[in-house]
């Protein structure tokens, strides 16, 4: 059975007010060349991250994950043909005594094995999509963090070259990381990364008291040569911009100019040897 599916958004981030009822909702699809219905089962978790690289913990409770609580799925099941979407529709009941700060949870979307099982089907495989809903309760909040790293790399074998920053926040709520990035050929001047004036910027979410990695991939890379690196971030008030204008030299590059040298050096010495053993016969 397909079980393959589309989520949308994959995260977005909200505003609560204490005493009041949230309203948003998700949109599932089953795409148009699937061969399948999609049963469908909508369920409410925490979220939070471990680590720099922001893995996915889903099970963890905490002070920023008593959202969970507050959640309700209107249509938590369904069926859907393919090439049909639904809107998932979800309410978030904020309590007066809500804290002030970040509250973040996980809308999991995932097949409905009961119902495929009570069909008399068999399960392939089951897999979940995570929409994450960033939420932002209003009062007094603590904000705090700093860019901790700005690294562009100054030297490569390989292309494509990855960037990467390290930002923390040691505040009670999320905040937004940007980073803009661009790459000239170091001759001409020309923008030659990204491709897309559009994409130059990047935006990431960044969780309270986490630390967060970002890297970046850069492509439409010569295979040797000299490009100019920009990579400027800005985060919570503060600014970090680097240049760097790094060398693209392979492996297989090096060995050719080491025999080429090599070959050189030997013809050179060749000659000069010839032309000493001409002057001691004379």
């Amino acid at each position: 059975m397909e079980n393959t599916f589309i989520v949308t958004p994959m995260s977005q981030v909200i505003h609560l007010a204490p005493g009041e009822t949230y309203s948003g909702s998700i949109t599932v699809a089953n795409p148009y060349d699937s061969t399948d219905n999609f049963n469908y089962k909508v369920s409410v978790s925490p979220y939070s991250v471990i680590g720099e690289n922001y893995d996915a913990d889903l099970t963890t409770v905490s002070n920023y994950s008593l959202i969970k609580e507050w959640t309700n799925i209107k249509n938590p099941k369904g069926t859907l043909k393919p090439n049909e979407t639904k809107d998932i529709d979800f309410s978030i009941s904020v309590p007066d005594s809500a804290p002030a700060g970040g509250q973040y949870l996980a809308l999991l979307v995932s097949e409905d094995t009961d119902s495929i099982e009570n069909q008399g089907l068999a399960v392939n495989s089951v897999y979940e999509i995570a929409s994450i809903v960033y939420a932002g309760v209003d009062g007094e909040t603590q904000r705090g963090g700093e860019i901790l790293e700005n690294n562009i790399p100054g030297f490569v074998l390989d292309t494509p070259i990855m960037t990467n920053v390290l930002v923390s926040n040691t505040g009670n709520i999320h905040e937004t990381a940007t980073t803009v990035l661009e790459v000239k050929n170091i001759i001409t001047g020309e923008v030659i990364f990204p491709t897309n004036e559009n994409s130059r910027q990047y935006s990431e979410v960044v969780m309270p008291e986490t630390m967060r990695r970002l890297e970046y991939e850069i492509t439409n890379l010569p295979v040797v040569g000299v490009v100019e690196v920009n990579q400027s971030v800005y985060y919570n008030g503060t600014s970090s911009i680097e240049s760097k204008n790094i060398i693209i030299c392979p492996i297989w590059f090096m060995i050719l100019i080491i025999l080429i040298l090599g070959g050189v050096t030997w013809g050179v010495a060749h000659i000069i040897r010839n032309r000493i053993k001409k002057h001691s016969v004379i």
